[in-house]
């Protein structure tokens, strides 16, 4: 049987399955289900588990005799395979196969893999091999659904907020889901006693989950906005050193810049900036940076930065020779307003660092 993540609750019934498969590329919704079918699993008495990591060479013959043998401690047991591929090779295929056979009610196959695309789906084999069992397709995810899901997760937490609150916290977490919990976490802890009789706003939202002994991209940009270039490269130097990829720090450079264009373009039709930062509800707490960047930009410099920035992506997956961190730092000194002597001589001498 073939389901969503969110049928996955309302199918995990007794009797139990002999085969459970978990496909998909979001993480932390993978693990989510994964942790659900154990739970349940441990409820039929499952208390037994033993874990494999699938690589190319893996022996299927021991995976074969471990299924048909009985516990050491005549348990029930879970034989978790990980697949580093979305599927198993032909000895795999033809091991899974063999046992969906004559499973036994002792033991239960949970498959945790990558994500399986269509024409892999749509094959006899797998057809076959999920008729006996339950196979759950995660799926990320997508950016207009984000808002829906923290404010679900807010209200389980016993948490209200409003739109903005909500926006703020998926602008924040960036789509990474454990991130999101963890924040969500941290509101609640930090909440007041009554906070559940309270909406949080975007502001409370910021503060509740600010940590001002961690620096973050979020803090970069701003401070680039307002033209504080050392206060900006300090925090780069920062995230650089507690290991952040530069390609989350990079993305929401670009998402920054992508903002900025429309409130660019009606600057050049006359508006002041009061207006055009209202008209694009920007928060309170970022009006006084996003208004010193408007103050100092033109729309052409703006995609020059984005330009860069594509420069950037480029270096971070090795398709050129620069070096990703100079370049972010290039990119920070520019969009908080240092003049260089030169797009072109800063770019060669950023890949000459």
């Amino acid at each position: 049987m073939q389901i969503y993540a969110r049928d996955l609750q309302r199918k995990l019934k007794a009797p139990h399955l002999p085969l459970y498969w978990v496909a998909g590329d979001e993480p932390f919704l993978s693990q989510e289900a994964s942790d659900s079918i154990r739970a349940f699993l441990r409820k039929q008495g499952f208390t037994e588990r033993e874990v494999f990591s699938v690589e190319a060479g893996f022996d299927w013959d021991n995976f074969l005799q471990l299924a048909g043998s009985l516990s050491l401690f005549a348990e029930r047991r879970i034989i978790e395979l990980r697949f580093k591929n979305a599927k198993p090779d032909e000895a795999g295929k033809k091991a899974l196969e063999k046992f969906l056979e004559s499973p036994g009610d002792d033991t239960v196959v949970l498959i945790i893999a990558p994500k399986l695309d269509k024409a892999a789906t749509s094959t006899k084999w797998f057809s076959k091999l999920i008729a006996d069992g339950l196979f759950v397709q995660i799926w990320p995810l997508k950016r207009e659904e984000l808002g829906g899901w923290l404010n679900t997760r807010l209200q389980q937490a016993g948490l209200s907020a409003n739109r903005e609150a909500v926006a703020a916290l998926a602008d924040r977490v960036e789509g990474n889901l454990l991130a999101a919990v963890q924040d969500i976490e941290r509101i609640r802890l930090l909440s007041l006693e009554d906070a559940s009789d309270k909406t949080l706003d975007a502001a409370a939202i910021l503060e509740l989950v600010s940590d001002n002994s961690r620096v973050d991209q979020y803090g970069l940009i701003d401070a680039a906005l307002s033209g504080e270039t050392q206060r900006a490269l300090k925090i780069l130097a920062g995230l650089k050193a507690e290991g952040v990829h530069p390609l989350p720090i990079l993305s929401a450079l670009v998402r920054e810049l992508d903002s900025l264009l429309p409130m660019l373009a009606a600057k050049d039709k006359g508006q002041n900036i009061a207006a055009i930062t209202k008209a694009a509800r920007v928060w309170s707490n970022r009006v006084g940076a996003v208004s010193a960047a408007l103050k100092r930009l033109n729309r052409d410099q703006a995609w020059q930065l984005l330009h860069h920035a594509r420069r950037i992506d480029g270096a971070v997956k090795g398709m050129n020779a620069a070096n990703p961190w100079d370049e972010l730092s290039l990119l920070t000194l520019r969009l908080s307003g240092k003049r260089l002597a030169s797009n072109s001589q800063a770019h060669r001498g950023a890949q000459t660092a």
